[in-house]
């Protein structure tokens, strides 16, 4: 294993570990037991990855493939469920743990997409779809309205990240310096949006049309 397959091993073990602690701060929120815990947050933090695999064939998903991924998981989530009376505002601790989540998964889902064989468009895609699909099952199982479907920047910034690291790849630049220009992108635009308050317009109802009877 090579220095830079070391580091991208870490860094996906910190990106499943931020995930994860996304996903027991939604547990502390709706008070469940430590079951719940580990349970939201495994789902928090393989969700995404888990559909990309399944999308490009990589069966079984990269959690049944080696036990550190659900230890990673299972011990944030206790060390939350112990820890996060702590913590004076969960949601806010949890938007930030997502953010950073979503930088490092919108990347490394579209590297793992582009080693599989993925054109470049689809990389980009499946980058947003590792990057966001967790959260998405986590907030439904948690009956939330998820972060995707909200006014937030949440998606755009995924999308941001997986197509500058793509498109840098695209141009023979090498995976680290691409790598860590995605990640800043994806991270920048969300942690912009949070600090500021920042979300794409919503739609605005208008009254309908009042059209004549036809004979």
């Amino acid at each position: 294993m090579t220095a830079f397959d070391a580091l991208l091993r870490w860094l996906d073990i910190a990106g499943i570990a931020v995930f994860a602690a996304s996903g027991a701060l939604v547990a502390s929120r709706k008070r469940m037991d430590a079951v719940g815990f580990v349970l939201v947050a495994a789902v928090t933090g393989f969700g995404g990855g888990t559909l990309r695999d399944l999308l490009l064939g990589r069966i079984p998903p990269f959690w049944l493939r080696d036990p550190v991924w659900l230890a990673v998981a299972g011990s944030v989530a206790l060390l939350i469920f112990f820890t996060a009376h702590r913590v004076e505002s969960r949601f806010r601790a949890l938007l930030w743990a997502d953010a950073v989540g979503l930088a490092l998964f919108a990347v490394l889902g579209a590297e793992i997409a582009l080693l599989s064989g993925a054109t470049p468009w689809a990389a980009v895609l499946l980058g947003v779809v590792t990057a966001t699909f967790g959260g998405v099952v986590r907030d439904v199982l948690c009956a939330e309205v998820p972060l995707l479907l909200r006014k937030e920047i949440y998606a755009l910034a995924a999308l941001a990240g997986a197509a500058v690291f793509v498109g840098l790849r695209m141009q023979g630049v090498w995976r680290d310096p691409a790598l860590l220009a995605g990640m800043a992108v994806a991270f920048s635009i969300r942690a912009v949006a949070i600090a500021r308050g920042w979300s794409l317009p919503a739609y605005k109802p208008r009254p309908g049309r009042d059209y004549p009877d036809r004979d």
